[in-house]
C-alpha cells in the first residue's frame, strides 16, 4: 500500500488493498507473494550475500596493502612480480570465500529449523506459515508472546499490549486498540497500528497486515537502526587485537622504511619491502579461519541439539563465567503437575479445581504449563464437558500478574468472574473470602492465615496460585476493573520435581567454572526450596521489591556474591545482568519466555529454546532443541574448542610473522642487499597459511576446556614477543650460516633463508598448538598433512623450474642440511622455552 493508512477507515484500507476482513485465499495470498515478494528485509539475500562474501575478501585492510604493493609494482612496470602479487591475492580470496561461502550454507540450513512461524486466516481458516510468506491484506491472529511479522492496523483487540522499545525506545509495553489516529500522528501516537520487529506482551488481536519486507518502518530503517546489539567479550577482543597489530606495524613498518631509504637502497624495493613486512606480520586469514572454525564448531553443537543463530556466541559460549536461568524446566522437570486445589483452610476442594479449570479451559492467551496442568486435572476429574460460555477475558500480564475470564452457565441469567494467579495479586482485587461456615469478610486476621498457609506449602517446593471469583451482571463487555471486590476461594498448589541428574550435571558445570544464578519470578520460598534441593545456596537472596530499593552501586557489589534472585520482573532481570558484566563476567542468560526477551538481548550470550515464545527466540544467540544443561554444558565444551583453536592460529602466525619481520628488518640494515624479495615473502607466508586451515578441525586438550577463556591482549603480545625474539636469535643464526655458504649471492641467501623460515614456521605450529609436550598431543588429521605438504613443497620448489618465477636457485646440499640442523634445534629449543613461559603465565594469573 503505498499511501499512509492509520488515519483511514478500515474500509477503505480493505479498498485499497483489494481485500476483506474474512482473509485472502490461498490462490491471492501466492498471487501477492510473487507480486510483492518475501516478507524479509534483505530480497535476494543468497545472490547478494554470495557476491559481498566474495568482495568481502578484498575488503580486509591487509589485503588492501597487497593490492597496493601489486599496484606499485604496476607503475614501475615490474610485471613478474604484480602479476605474482595478484595470482596470491585471487588465490587466497578463493580459499577463503569457498571455505566460508561452505561455511554459511550449513549454518543457514540450521538456522531454517528454528524459523518463526504466525497464524493467519486464509480460506476461511486458521494456518501456521512462516513470516516470510505473509503478504499485504492477510489477517493474522496475534497472542502473548508472538512477534508482529508485519506493519498492520488493528480489527479487533482484547487488552492487547505491545513492547515496541525497538522502535520507539518506550520502556513499559502499549495498549493498542481499533481505530483511525490522527493523519500527522506519530509513530507513538498511532496506537491503532503494529509494527513488524515489536512483540506481543499480553492480549489478543486481528491485525490486517498493509506492508511487508523493507516496504515496513522496521524495513525502512534497518540499514540505520541506531539500536545495535551491546558489544560482546569475543568483539571486544577481537577489536583489541586488530589495535595491537596495527601499533605494531605502523612503528616497525616506518623504522625500517626510514632507514633503508636512508641507507639509500631503490625506493620502490624498499618501498614494496616495507608493504610486504606489514602483510607478513598480519594473519590474513584470520576472518576465513575465524569463519571456518566457528561454522565447524555450530554444526558440531547442531549434532549435540544447540541450534546457533549467530556465530559469534559460540566462542562467547566458551567464555562465559556466569549461567543466569530459571529453574523451571532447567533445574527441574518442567513437567507441572497439579497437586492439588485446596479451599481458604488447606482442604480439598472440587468447587476450587472448577474454578480453576474454567478459568484456564476458556482463557486464549498464551499457552503455558500450569493451564495445562490444571485442564489435565479437570479432564480426570470428569470436568471436560462443561456447560459453562465464555463472555469475556482479561488477559494475564506482568504488572497484574493474575487472570481473569467471566462465564455463564448455559441454565444461568448471571455470570461469574474467576480470576487466578500470584496470591498477592489476587488477595488485593479480595474483600471476602469463602469459608466452612459461608462467606466472610477478609479481615487482617483471614489474610495473615492465607499467608501463612502460603508460605508453608511454598517451603515445601510448591508454585502456589491463588483462586476467586464473584458473580457479575451480564455485559457486552469487561475490564481490568471490573477485577475487584472478589471473593477469595483457595489455592492451586502445582509441584514440579528436580531432574533426576541435575545435581551432576551443575557439578559439571562447576569443574567448567562456570557459575549458575537463579532469577525466577517465582516467590522467594519456592526458589530457596528448589535451590537447596539441587545443591544450590539459597540463604542469600534478593527479592525483586529489595531491587528496587538498591542502588546500582550495591547491586554491583552484591551481584556476584547472591547466587538466587526471586520475584524479579522482566526489567529487573537486565539490570542484574548488566551488574554482573559491569564486575567482568562474560554473562550467559537461559530464558524462554517473553519476559525473558530484554535479558536475552543484554547478554554475552542469549540461550533460548525451540519450544520458547517467539520474542525470545528471536533476541536468543543459541537456541536449544531440548530445554536440557546438560546439552547446554557440551555446547560451553565446544565453544571453548572453539576458541582455543581460534586463539591456537593467532598464537602461532603472530609471534612467527613477528619474529620474521624483525629478523628480515634487522637483515636490511647490515646486507647489501634486501633478505627476501616481497614476492618471496608474500609467498612463504601464503604457503603457511595452507595448514593453518587446518587448525579449525584440529584436536584440543581436555584441560583447556575445563575452565573459562576469554580474550588476553596481554598474553598474546607476551606470547608474540617471546617466541619471535626466540625466533629471531635462529634467524640471526641462519644468517651467518648463510652468509658462511652463500658470501653474497643474494639468490643463494634468499633461497636458504625462504626455506628455513617456512620449515621453522610449519613444524614449530606442531610444537605452540599444544601446552603438552608436542610428542604427547596429537594434531588433527588435515592440520598434520598440511604440515607434511607444505614442508616437501618448501624444500623441492628451489630446484623446481617454477622456483625460477620467484628468483629461486638451487641449494648446495651442505647448506640445505645445515638449514634442516637449525630448525630441529629450533623446535627443541621453542619445547623449553613453550614450558617456562606457559608455567610463569600460569602463577601470575
Amino acid at each position: 500500500m503505498d499511501t499512509e493508512y492509520w488515519y483511514k477507515s478500515i474500509n477503505e484500507i480493505l479498498a485499497a488493498l483489494d481485500c476483506d476482513s474474512g482473509g485472502l485465499t490461498s490462490d491471492s495470498a501466492a498471487e501477492r507473494l510473487r507480486q510483492f515478494g518475501k516478507n524479509i528485509l534483505m530480497p535476494g539475500r543468497r545472490h547478494s550475500n554470495q557476491s559481498r562474501l566474495f568482495l568481502n575478501q578484498f575488503g580486509n585492510p591487509l589485503v588492501l596493502i597487497l593490492i597496493f604493493a601489486a599496484v606499485v609494482a604496476i607503475l614501475v612496470q615490474d610485471w613478474l612480480d604484480a602479476l605474482i602479487v595478484l595470482t596470491i591475492i585471487l588465490i587466497s580470496a578463493l580459499l577463503g570465500y569457498m571455505q566460508e561461502f561452505r561455511a554459511m550454507h550449513a549454518i543457514e540450513r540450521l538456522q531454517r529449523q528454528i524459523s518463526i512461524k504466525t497464524t493467519v486466516v486464509r480460506d476461511g481458516r486458521l494456518y501456521r506459515i512462516g513470516v516470510a510468506e505473509v503478504v499485504p491484506g492477510d489477517i493474522v491472529v496475534l497472542a502473548a508472546g508472538n512477534l508482529i511479522p508485519a506493519d498492520g492496523v488493528l480489527l479487533e483487540s482484547k487488552d492487547f499490549y505491545v513492547s515496541q522499545a525497538l522502535l520507539t525506545g518506550e520502556t513499559f509495553p502499549v495498549p493498542k486498540n481499533p481505530g483511525i489516529a490522527a493523519e500527522h500522528a506519530s509513530l507513538v501516537e498511532r496506537n491503532n497500528c503494529v509494527f513488524m520487529g515489536t512483540s506481543v506482551r499480553s492480549g489478543t488481536a486481528k491485525v490486517l497486515i498493509v506492508r511487508t519486507g523493507l516496504d515496513t518502518y522496521y524495513g525502512k530503517i534497518a540499514e540505520r537502526l541506531a539500536l545495535r546489539s551491546p558489544e560482546t567479550e569475543f568483539e571486544r577482543g577481537l577489536r583489541q587485537f586488530g589495535v595491537l597489530l596495527v601499533r605494531v606495524m605502523v612503528v616497525v613498518v616506518a623504522v625500517v622504511l626510514i632507514v633503508n631509504i636512508a641507507l639509500q637502497h631503490p625506493t620502490i624495493e624498499a618501498v614494496m619491502f616495507a608493504l610486504a613486512l606489514a602483510v607478513g606480520l598480519s594473519p590474513e586469514l584470520l576472518p576465513a579461519i575465524l569463519t571456518i572454525t566457528l561454522a565447524h564448531g555450530a554444526k558440531s553443537m547442531a549434532s549435540h541439539g544447540v541450534i546457533v543463530k549467530r556465530l559469534n556466541a559460540i566462542e562467547n559460549l566458551g567464555s562465559m563465567d556466569v549461567l543466569c536461568t530459571d529453574k523451571t524446566g532447567t533445574l527441574t522437570e518442567g513437567v507441572v503437575q497439579l497437586d492439588s486445589a485446596l479451599d481458604s483452610s488447606g482442604q480439598a476442594s472440587q468447587s476450587v479445581l472448577q474454578f480453576a479449570f474454567l478459568n484456564a479451559r476458556y482463557q486464549t492467551g498464551l499457552s503455558n504449563t500450569l493451564d495445562d496442568a490444571i485442564i489435565a486435572a479437570g479432564v480426570r476429574s470428569g470436568l471436560a464437558e462443561s456447560p459453562y460460555h465464555i463472555l469475556d477475558e482479561m488477559p494475564y500480564d506482568f504488572v497484574r500478574k493474575r487472570l481473569s475470564i467471566v462465564v455463564r452457565h448455559e441454565t444461568e441469567t448471571t455470570a461469574i468472574l474467576i480470576s487466578k494467579g500470584a496470591l498477592e495479586p489476587i488477595l488485593a482485587v479480595c474483600d471476602r473470602v469463602q469459608t466452612d461456615g459461608g462467606v466472610e469478610a477478609l479481615s487482617e486476621y483471614r489474610q495473615q492465615s492465607i499467608r501463612h498457609q502460603f508460605a508453608a506449602w511454598s517451603a515445601q517446593g510448591y508454585r502456589v496460585l491463588g483462586v476467586a471469583q464473584k458473580s457479575i451482571a451480564p455485559a457486552r463487555e469487561y475490564t481490568r476493573d471490573d477485577e475487584r471486590d472478589l471473593i477469595f476461594v483457595g489455592f492451586l498448589l502445582f509441584f514440579d520435581p528436580p531432574k533426576a541428574d541435575v545435581n551432576d550435571t551443575l557439578c559439571a558445570l562447576r569443574k567448567l567454572g562456570v557459575k549458575l544464578k537463579i532469577i525466577t519470578g517465582d516467590n522467594r520460598f519456592v526458589a530457596r526450596h528448589v535451590a537447596e534441593m539441587v545443591g544450590i545456596d539459597g540463604q542469600c537472596i534478593i527479592t525483586g521489591a529489595e531491587l528496587d530499593d538498591m542502588k546500582d552501586e550495591a547491586l554491583w557489589h552484591l551481584v556476584s556474591e547472591v547466587t538466587l534472585f526471586a520475584e524479579v520482573d522482566p526489567n529487573q532481570k537486565e539490570r542484574i545482568i548488566t551488574a554482573l558484566q559491569k564486575n567482568g563476567c562474560v554473562v550467559g542468560y537461559l530464558g524462554d519466555g517473553i519476559n525473558d526477551a530484554p535479558a536475552l538481548h543484554a547478554a554475552d550470550v542469549g540461550i533460548s529454546v525451540d519450544q520458547a515464545a517467539d520474542a525470545a527466540k528471536e533476541a536468543a544467540d543459541l537456541v536449544l532443541l531440548q530445554h536440557d544443561l546438560a546439552v547446554l554444558r557440551r555446547g560451553i565444551e565446544e565453544g571453548r574448542h572453539t576458541f582455543a583453536n581460534t586463539l591456537k592460529y593467532i598464537f602461532i602466525t603472530t609471534s612467527a610473522n613477528f619474529g620474521n619481520m624483525i629478523s628480515m628488518a634487522l637483515a636490511s640494515l647490515f646486507l647489501p642487499f634486501l633478505p627476501m624479495l616481497a614476492k618471496q615473502i608474500l609467498l612463504n607466508n601464503f604457503l603457511s597459511d595452507i595448514p593453518a586451515i587446518g587448525i579449525a578441525g584440529d584436536n584440543v586438550e581436555r584441560d583447556w576446556q575445563r575452565t573459562p577463556h576469554r580474550w588476553n591482549i596481554q598474553l598474546i603480545r607476551n606470547f608474540m614477543i617471546t617466541f619471535g625474539l626466540v625466533s629471531v636469535i635462529f634467524d640471526l643464526l641462519t644468517f651467518g650460516v648463510l652468509l658462511y655458504f652463500a658470501g653474497e649471492v643474494a639468490a643463494i641467501f634468499r633461497t636458504g633463508w625462504f626455506v628455513e623460515s617456512l620449515l621453522t614456521e610449519l613444524l614449530v605450529l606442531l610444537v605452540i598448538r599444544t601446552y603438552k609436550p608436542f610428542y604427547r598431543s596429537r594434531p588433527g588429521k588435515f592440520l598434520m598433512a598440511g604440515i607434511l605438504g607444505v614442508s616437501v613443497v618448501a624444500l623441492v620448489l628451489p630446484y623446481s623450474p617454477l622456483g625460477a618465477a620467484f628468483d629461486f636457485v638451487p641449494l648446495p646440499w651442505p647448506l640445505l642440511g645445515a638449514i634442516l640442523a637449525i630448525t630441529g634445534l629450533y623446535v627443541g629449543v621453542t619445547e623449553i622455552v613453550k614450558r617456562y613461559f606457559f608455567r610463569h603465565w600460569d602463577r601470575l594469573r
